[in-house]
C-alpha cells in the first residue's frame, strides 16, 4: 500500500508541474502591480481554457494533499 501511494503521489506531483506550466501567463498583472497601477483593474471573470486549467490545478493540489497524509499514516505505523 506504501509503495502504491508513493507511486500516485509522484504521478501527480508530475501532474501539478505540467498544470501550472500550462497555465497562461500573467504579465499584465505582475506589470500592474510593480508599477503600481490598481490591483483590480482588467480583473474579468476566467473562462474557457485558464478556468479548466485552474480548476484541474485546485482538483490535483486537493489530491495531492490528501495522498501526503495518507503518505505519513502509513509511514508511522
Amino acid at each position: 500500500m506504501y509503495n502504491v501511494t508513493m507511486t500516485l503521489i509522484i504521478i501527480v506531483s508530475i501532474l501539478i508541474i505540467i498544470a501550472t506550466l500550462m497555465q497562461p501567463q500573467k504579465q499584465q498583472d505582475a506589470l500592474n502591480a510593480l508599477s503600481g497601477g490598481a490591483v483590480f483593474s482588467g480583473q474579468s471573470k476566467k473562462r474557457g481554457f485558464e478556468a479548466l486549467m485552474e480548476r484541474i490545478t485546485g482538483v490535483l493540489l486537493v489530491i495531492f494533499f490528501v495522498l501526503a497524509i495518507i503518505l505519513a499514516t502509513l509511514s508511522s505505523k
